[in-house]
């Protein structure tokens, strides 16, 4: 019997497969060792692999990025250290947007009514202005609009507000965010 004849394989072809292998080590070997100030390397290794990003991102080296064609960042947004990209699907992160240390954004989940949990994937986008605090979880489908913060630990799984704080599981607004800008 095939894996593609098996209730619940995987669903991906071997191709697919073995790009995010090749990925997986290049990111290794090449990457996830180096200094702070190498981010411009970093960029463009996840470039090279398909991955749209603006020259002025960060990208720390410790950062998991599960498929590279399926994320796209804009100027001035930051993965911090140890985030889980999980990019089953495309993850967007607007202009100056900050996901924090240990973050885990999660483009991918099962179905729990399919007797072989088939995978189920939805796109994640992240607005301009946005703060996704430590080790919060970010959900499949889920869209952190403009200006909102999640707080340290949160579990997003929908829609955050613009310019809203939300913490908690499951993410609770607590109340809106004012930005002060300047004196």
């Amino acid at each position: 019997m095939n894996a593609t004849t098996i209730t619940g394989a995987p669903t991906y072809p071997w191709s697919h497969r073995a790009f995010r292998l090749i990925w997986k080590l290049v990111w290794l070997l090449a990457a996830s060792w180096t200094p702070p100030q190498a981010n411009l390397w970093r960029v463009w290794l996840l470039r090279l692999f398909g991955a749209r990003i603006s020259w002025q991102a960060k990208i720390y080296s410790s950062v998991q990025i599960w498929y590279p064609p399926n994320l796209e960042m804009a100027a001035y947004s930051c993965l911090g250290p140890r985030v889980n990209c999980y990019s089953m699907d495309r993850i967007a992160i607007g202009a100056r947007s900050v996901v924090s240390q240990g973050v885990h954004l999660c483009g991918g989940s099962h179905d729990i009514e399919d007797h072989g949990f088939r995978l189920v994937t939805r796109p994640i986008v992240i607005g301009s202005d946005v703060w996704i605090a430590a080790e919060a979880f970010v959900g499949p489908g889920s869209h952190v609009n403009d200006g909102a913060v999640l707080g340290a630990r949160t579990v997003l799984c929908g829609t955050a507000e613009s310019h809203s704080v939300y913490v908690g599981n499951p993410a609770k607004k607590v109340r809106e965010r004012k930005i002060y800008r300047g004196t």
